[in-house]
């Protein structure tokens, strides 16, 4: 196992490091759930997605999604995992929001084992397993604090998200710091979307981390206790998680204290606080699902789900690397899944240098990932040919984004509603010509090298233009004159 690395943030005269590994849960994009044909959709009214199999219901029997057994192999084959004969089990515990009480899991003979994730600019991070499994339902608590069970007066259950297909992505206790984790799941959550294995939203609940943490002296190679801080939705969270719980343990073990072997939830507080002891294997009676065959996917399958995937996202940085694409750029456009969007509009004819500014700059938008890659060329050489200033470009492209998937995101249809027009040569130098007239001193300054000052007849320019000018434009048209007036 790599050693951990010490993030300086944490050291101590004693020098501790700390010591992560990261379960990250997430809902594969699949139509219907793992078990039923009810629709695996987020955001419906609630109690509406379900089947007799979601409800527990006697006599009901489930049926694998072969859909999800597929993005599940990708996603292992993306993590360099091995594909390996795989058998369900019951996973018993009380689960208020799934009416069976236990959980159709994967446990000991998952279909994903043994792989590995290259951390850009980091360490490789050794994958244990991925595993398939159902999620619960969801309960919400009323007049609880943080939407927890403690002071709550009352509760909801949905049983909507009963069911949807699950991944369980379980990393080896190879990272070191906050900054790594947050790297790792970044990096994950790129190849889910180039995959097109989930939507990787944590906001919404499709992706979630869980994050095993403890602390040793630095150098000694031991495991010491951990706890599980549950159900982390943003990387800021996540990063201030381990960075409190790694203070917690060193607090503790520098005051003779050990630390309580649990599961803790972290607050809006900022800090981590107790749930429950941590449970183990035997704890939850593991047994084979009798309802389900095992599932040992055939070489030729696996096979075919390889030479479906798509370029990941090492390889997307290399391409976009190869545009001349700033490195933290192409970070960007990869991690929001924009590279094939990008990519596909380059090939298209746009050009590359304002294609990667509109995605890192303008595309941070609902229903960017959507856009059609040669509407975008299009916009982009409307751009570039003099047809549309950078201003009604992102204009533009604002509305294309709020109208995808559909009709109506056509950039030309959409500049001429607009009344987008190009600005005549003459009725440009008009303008330029008057807010020279109108800004004597500043012009002045400007012909003595006060570059700066330009912004007073740029902005001039637009105003007067309600802002049809292209900026660039202006500054060519100020610089000949002021060459001409310097002659």
């Amino acid at each position: 196992m790599p050693a951990a690395h010490q993030d300086p943030a944490l050291a101590t005269p004693t020098d501790w490091e700390i010591v992560i590994g990261l379960e990250v849960h997430v809902e594969l994009a699949t139509d219907t759930k793992l078990f039923s044909a009810a629709p695996s959709r987020f955001g419906d009214e609630p109690n509406t997605n379900v089947t007799p199999v979601c409800l527990g219901l006697p006599g009901s029997l489930p049926v694998l999604n072969r859909r999800a057994v597929e993005l599940a192999m990708a996603v292992g084959l993306a993590l360099n995992c091995e594909i390996r004969p795989s058998v369900f089990h019951r996973k018993n515990y009380f689960y208020p929001d799934m009416p069976k009480d236990y959980q159709v899991s994967q446990y000991d003979q998952p279909i994903c084992s043994d792989g590995w994730l290259e951390v850009p600019g980091g360490n490789r991070v050794g994958i244990e397993r991925a595993h398939l499994e159902e999620d619960a339902g969801k309960t919400t608590h009323l007049g609880g604090a943080d939407g927890r069970i403690h002071g709550a007066v009352g509760a909801l259950v949905d049983y909507n998200r009963a069911g949807t297909p699950l991944l369980e992505i379980v990393s080896r206790p190879d990272i070191g710091s906050a900054a790594e984790a947050s790297a790792y799941v970044t990096e994950l959550r790129a190849i889910l979307l180039a995959l097109g294995a989930s939507d990787a939203r944590l906001e919404e609940g499709s992706m979630r981390v869980d994050a095993n943490i403890s602390v040793r002296p630095a150098g000694s190679g031991e495991l010491r206790t951990r706890c599980e801080v549950k159900n982390l939705n943003s990387l800021r969270s996540l990063r201030n998680a381990i960075d409190h719980e790694a203070r917690r343990h060193i607090g503790l073990y520098e005051a003779g204290e050990l630390p309580i072997q649990e599961t803790r939830h972290w607050s809006t507080d900022g800090r981590t606080h107790s749930l429950r002891s941590k449970e183990e294997a035997d704890d939850y009676r593991y047994f084979p699902e009798p309802d389900l065959v095992p599932l040992a996917p055939e070489p030729d399958w696996i096979e075919r789900v390889r030479s479906a995937m798509p370029a990941l996202p090492a390889a997307q940085r290399e391409r976009l690397g190869a545009l001349g694409t700033d490195p933290d750029d192409s970070q960007v456009i990869v991690s929001r899944g924009m590279a094939p969007l990008v990519l596909g509009a380059v090939e298209a004819g746009a050009d590359a240098a304002r294609t990667v500014t509109h995605a890192v700059q303008n595309l941070a938008l609902e229903g960017a990932e959507l856009l059609d890659v040669t509407q975008l060329a299009s916009l982009v050489h409307m751009e570039t040919s003099g047809q549309l200033t950078a201003t009604q470009a992102k204009t533009v492209l604002g509305i294309m984004c709020e109208r995808v998937p559909g009709a109506g995101a056509e950039p030309g249809a959409i500049a001429a509603e607009l009344g987008f027009e190009a600005m005549h040569s003459g009725e440009l130098e008009t303008q330029v010509d008057q807010a020279i007239a109108e800004n004597p001193e500043a012009w002045k300054k400007f012909c003595a090298g006060e570059s700066k000052v330009a912004g007073v007849f740029v902005g001039a320019v637009m105003k007067a233009t309600r802002g049809q000018a292209d900026g660039k434009a202006v500054n060519r048209l100020l610089a000949q004159r002021r060459d001409s007036h310097n002659m």
